[in-house]
This record gives structure tokens, sequence and C-alpha cells, in this order.
């Protein structure tokens, strides 16, 4: 046997495994980078942040499909999707009344900082997250 013979000694579900952690991670780190920013005033950073990690988690879902990795891409679109629906929700509260629009923001944000965590915890792990 030469060396010539020897072509990948990596089983090819792994690379595919791997990359997918790696783009998981940085669609987790997007996140929470806005979650964190969500939470504490004065530290918001930019939107395009959360599109950016949301368009990465929709084109990498299929990828995923099939794997344990499969529920955090879904974990994280549904976190977005239902943290936005909120938002757009209680924003008259802001016209009307800004302390109720302040509390109800807080508490999305609070609640997508936990779903965020949470779902870094359980990748960690190399466990899916529930639903």
């Amino acid at each position: 046997m030469s060396n010539n013979d020897i072509i990948d000694v990596e089983p090819k579900g792994q690379t595919q495994a791997d990359n997918l952690r790696i783009w998981g991670w940085v669609s987790y780190i997007l996140h929470l980078v806005v979650a964190v920013g969500a939470v504490f005033p004065g530290a918001q950073p930019s939107i395009a942040l959360l599109l950016v990690a949301l368009i990465i988690d929709l084109v990498k879902k299929d990828e995923a499909a099939g794997t344990w990795q499969a529920s955090h891409f879904s974990w994280r679109i549904r976190s977005v999707l239902w943290a936005g629906f909120w938002y757009v929700l209680t924003a008259p509260l802001w016209l009307l009344f800004a302390l109720p629009g302040w509390i109800a923001w807080v508490l999305i944000s609070i609640w997508f900082l936990y779903r965020i965590v949470k779902g870094m915890v359980r990748m960690n792990a190399g466990q899916a997250v529930d639903a």
C-alpha cells in the first residue's frame, strides 16, 4: 500500500457534522450578541447581525436534516420568528404607554436570551435541543 492509496481516513459524515457545528456556533454567537444587546440598553447591536444569523440557519437547515443538529437550526429560527412576532405585536404599547412597552420588550428580550443560552449549552454537550 502506497501513500497514494490513502485517500481519506476521516469518515465523510464527520466532516459534515463538524461543518454544521461550526456554522451552528457562528449563528449562536451572532444571536447571543443580539440577545445581550437587547437586554442591556445602550448595547444594541445592528439587526443586520440577527438577519445574517437567520439566513445562515435557513440555508444550513436542510443540510442538517436527520442529525441532532437539525433541532438547533429549527430552535434558532423559531426563536427569532417568535421574538419578532412578539416585538411587533407589543410595539403599539410604546406609542400609547411607554412603560408597558418597555416591560414587554424586556421580557421578550430575556426570553430570547434564555433560548439562545439554552441552545448553546445543549449544543456544547452535543445534544439536540428540545422543542
